[in-house]
């Protein structure tokens, strides 16, 4: 698809970009620049593979910019990013992509965008907001999450909830990292090396920065507020294994007179005078029965359990 900038987004031909009277816009597949890399004639200088997209960056060659995005999907972002390319000059943009995700942020930004004042540093930076167009109600998602799992864990409901506490550390690492790398771009547009952009515009990218940056601060609240939750959790467990160890010691403590008067007249000497008493059982049953109730009292009063 490609597309000129005017007062909005315009979708146009291969042959009218190329005449250079508006900006433009193009999106291609890997297979289509690589057969018109010499066309759309981008002052490439360095070794650039189209496609290949591990991290979001930018890098300056002599005449023109080139880089990629590898963008984190909002709605599962532990799965595989979704990565293209682009390359910039004075003349426009074009994106390199083959899974369709910058084709669906350009026609977004057709139907949602009007220029007063038009230009290629504007439409960059309404293509970079798209990408995290969603994350504060993303983020505030991730933040309800973590308040449900507080309140399960207070209630004693904590089935499965380190499970879903680690998913949730590990998108918010994700999206950290993320966050990191977009802010690197910007700032990157913001040198202007090649002085495609116009001074006046390079407000833009700073924008941009700023709002990242924001983002990112909210990031970090959300991973401090993940690790609290994980200490309360391990401190709810802990006070679990201490009632459970209190309520040992308080049985182990009552039975332990109830074992020594077993072990005692357990013993098998011969002259044991109790044992010639016929009261001598039911003696031996009420003492036991008074130091058991005797103790248990005593635990209740102290409130061990």
């Amino acid at each position: 698809m490609y597309y000129i900038i005017d007062d909005k987004l315009e979708e146009s031909s291969y042959e009218e970009c190329l005449k250079h009277d508006h900006i433009y816009v193009a999106n291609v597949s890997v297979e289509e620049f690589k057969r018109n890399t010499e066309l759309f004639n981008m002052g490439i200088d360095m070794d650039f593979e189209p496609g290949v997209a591990p991290v979001s960056c930018v890098k300056v060659n002599y005449d023109s910019l080139t880089g990629s995005f590898s963008i984190p999907d909002r709605a599962n972002i532990s799965e595989e990013n979704h990565e293209f390319s682009f390359v910039l000059d004075e003349q426009g943009i074009v994106f390199i992509n083959d899974d369709g995700t910058a084709e669906k942020i350009l026609k977004k930004i057709a139907q949602t965008r009007k220029w007063r004042m038009p230009s290629l540093e504007r439409f960059v930076y309404d293509f970079l907001e798209e990408i995290i167009g969603t994350d504060i109600k993303v983020l505030e998602e991730y933040d309800k999450k973590l308040d449900a799992m507080e309140d399960c864990i207070l209630d004693g409901d904590d089935d499965g909830i380190m499970e879903a506490l680690l998913e949730i550390r590990s998108d918010i690492m994700d999206l950290r990292t993320h966050y990191e790398q977009l802010i690197d771009l910007s700032q990157e547009l913001e040198e202007n090396e090649n002085g495609f952009f116009s001074s006046k515009n390079l407000r833009y990218f700073r924008m941009f920065t700023e709002r990242v940056m924001r983002l990112q601060d909210i990031v970090s609240s959300l991973r401090e507020h993940s690790m609290q939750v994980r200490d309360l959790h391990h401190s709810q467990l802990e006070t679990k294994q201490n009632k459970v160890m209190t309520v040992l010691t308080v049985v182990s403590t009552i039975f332990m007179p109830l074992t020594l008067i077993v072990g005692w007249y357990g013993m098998n000497f011969k002259y044991m005078p109790e044992l010639e008493l016929p009261v001598a059982y039911p003696i031996v049953i009420v003492v036991c029965v008074l130091i058991a109730v005797g103790s248990i009292i005593f635990f209740k009063k102290k409130k061990f359990f």
